[in-house]
């Protein structure tokens, strides 16, 4: 069987080790800028069973040298305690849960967890449907995801999960998909683009780097000013509105390490 063809990224997006991706990296540093990351399919490889993934210590290290000189913050889908045991450094900020896990504003957070009570009480009652596709529910407490990775039938599994949060898709909770998996969360809950601008606002930069993965990103991609760096992981040709992409979290590692130079 011949091998796959490379994936093709969308039409127009650069590769950020390009001349442009080099002028933009040198502008965005010179602002001296937050750096924030996603973590799963970022800083860390998606694998098979979510609790399997960490950072792997070069980028820990690189990270934390990183952190000598500029604020990094990690803006992840992970609940916040979840994360902080995967990294192999302490970072300036972390916001858990796609934005909705703020450690600085817990009287929010715990609004944000109530709002899902009726949808953990759906979920337990169906439980023995869940089990049977092969359902994994991940409850992060200011959103749950609902994995089918695992599933021997994912399109049967993903049609279950649809069906089951139907109802509840109103103005009480926000519901969107990630790689092969379903997130729900408050409607009224932050998203990753608000918690940036709070993290930019309360780190005291005017400019961002940013660097994420899957759907949840897209809108700090969207929302970005025009001086901020956003970076895509992934080829593919899911459309973006981030500037520049990177093939993999291994290339997030090597950007990390051309920042290190630049700044050195």
């Amino acid at each position: 069987m011949p091998p796959e063809a490379p994936l093709e990224p969308p039409a127009g997006l650069q590769h950020l080790f390009s001349p442009e991706g080099d002028v933009a990296m040198s502008q965005a540093l010179a602002q001296r800028p937050l750096l924030a990351f996603d973590f799963d399919g970022t800083l860390a490889p998606i694998v098979p069973h979510p609790d399997d993934a960490r950072i792997a210590p070069a980028v820990a290290e690189r990270l934390q040298a990183l952190m000598r000189r500029l604020p990094v913050a990690i803006v992840t889908g992970r609940a916040v305690d979840d994360v902080r045991g995967r990294l192999g450094f302490e970072p300036s900020y972390v916001v858990g849960s796609h934005g909705a896990e703020d450690a600085l504003d817990p009287q929010a957070s715990a609004a944000y967890a109530q709002a899902l009570d009726a949808l953990r009480t759906l979920l337990r009652v169906q439980r023995p449907a869940l089990d049977e596709c092969g359902v994994w529910v991940e409850d992060k407490r200011q959103s749950i995801a609902l994995h089918y990775r695992q599933s021997p039938e994912r399109e049967r599994a993903q049609a279950l999960i649809l069906e089951l949060l139907s109802w509840r898709e109103d103005e009480v909770l926000r519901i969107f998909p990630g790689k092969m998996v379903v997130n729900v969360m408050a409607r009224e809950a932050p998203d990753k683009a608000h918690a940036m601008q709070a993290l930019v606002a309360r780190s005291g930069v005017r400019c961002a780097l940013f660097a994420g993965d899957d759907v949840n990103d897209e809108p700090v991609f969207i929302s970005a000013p025009p001086h901020w760096l956003t970076v895509r992981i992934g080829r593919d040709a899911r459309p973006t509105q981030a500037r520049f992409y990177l093939d993999s979290p291994a290339e997030t590692a090597l950007m990390l390490e051309r920042l290190l130079a630049r700044l050195a």
